[in-house]
């Protein structure tokens, strides 16, 4: 199984109600990068997760004091919320921040997903970068049990997510994560090469909107290093639900496009 291919030139990406309802102060913050070149992490990149890391490292936590994380421990309650059992799937910021906690560093596996892990474990909110060529349409809602999704390094084993588990799905019947952030699916995981990318950042507590925001502005800021156009935002929630974004930009570094949010 290969990398999605090139072929949509724009991305919608909704938020279904039934989500909100289970859990109303999820936020989901967007940004669009149209076509980028991934490489291996930049010296800038390598030291945001180190110094991220040794943060981790000094604050000395154990499992129960990465689950009481205020942005961790409001997505235990969301999993819960949903029918998800956080002890036994926790999602991809407690995953990581375990990770750390114990003293480990994390995996290098190229400059997005390094920059992704950093600030996940800066925040304590999931952090992700999708690769969505050839994806026209993105929703976080919840499973009807007939999607196929291929598990990150093993797409030759199939599964099919649970009926009312909430999952990012396209309009092509893929569910390209499980149980809503705990894991990614093959197809938009982040290869080196040339891809055309979302990034992701979730809350699901009172308030999580502002740190959203601060977390979008650090990797837009990191990323115009990285690729240096311009790259649309947005910030998803029960105000605003939806968004459209433009992905037929050349190349970068050369142009950039504009995002829209309804």
């Amino acid at each position: 199984m290969t990398q999605l291919d090139d072929g949509a030139d724009r991305l919608a990406v909704r938020i279904d109600d039934r989500v909100l309802s289970s859990v109303p102060d999820y936020v989901l913050g967007l940004i669009a990068v149209p076509a980028v070149e991934v490489g291996p992490a930049s010296p800038a990149v390598a030291a945001l997760l180190a110094a991220a890391e040794d943060a981790l490292h000094r604050a000395d936590l154990d499992k129960a004091g990465v689950a009481e994380l205020p942005g961790v421990a409001a997505w235990r309650a969301a999993y819960r919320a949903v029918g998800v059992n956080p002890n036994r799937f926790p999602c991809a910021a407690e995953s990581i921040a375990r990770r750390v906690a114990r003293g480990d560093r994390l995996p290098r596996i190229n400059a997005l997903v390094d920059l992704c892990n950093a600030v996940s474990l800066d925040t304590a909110l999931p952090v992700a970068s999708c690769a969505v060529d050839g994806i026209a349409e993105l929703f976080v809602r919840p499973a009807d049990g007939a999607e196929t999704y291929l598990p990150l390094g093993a797409p030759d084993a199939p599964e099919r997510p649970e009926p009312g588990e909430i999952v990012y799905a396209d309009g092509d019947g893929r569910a390209h994560s499980r149980r809503w952030n705990w894991r990614q699916g093959h197809l938009v995981r982040t290869d080196l090469g040339r891809r055309r990318l979302l990034l992701t950042v979730e809350a699901a507590h009172p308030g999580g909107r502002a740190e959203v925001e601060a977390a979008l502005a650090r990797l837009d800021d990191a990323l115009g290093e990285l690729t240096g156009s311009p790259r649309p935002r947005a910030v998803l929630d029960r105000d605003g639900r939806d968004a459209v974004f433009a992905l037929d930009a050349p190349l970068s570094p050369a142009g950039g496009t504009t995002g829209s949010r309804s």
